[in-house]
């Protein structure tokens, strides 16, 4: 297995993990992995091609999906609502 797969595995496991966490602790660390997943993503499309790279974008759309859809809300200036722990 290459380190670039090795590390989008660890990556998939440290995203599930920050998922457990409140909502209120999940921005920070999810913002971090967000930015690590898409040099991931172009590392992976790098090593293997890419199909392996749409892949790995599904993934990410997955994992990211409800902070993918807040973006165009917070590009308009709208006021995301952030649920209570």
């Amino acid at each position: 297995m290459t380190p670039s797969l090795i590390f989008a595995a660890l990556w998939v496991i440290a995203a599930t993990a920050v998922a457990f966490l409140p909502i209120r602790r999940q921005i920070v660390p999810g913002a971090l992995l967000g930015l690590a997943g898409l040099a991931l993503i172009v590392w992976v499309g790098i090593d293997h091609g890419w199909l392996w790279a749409l892949l790995a974008c599904l993934a990410f759309a997955s994992l990211f999906r409800n902070g993918i859809r807040a973006i165009p809300a917070l590009i308009r200036g709208e006021k995301i609502e952030i649920p209570d722990e």
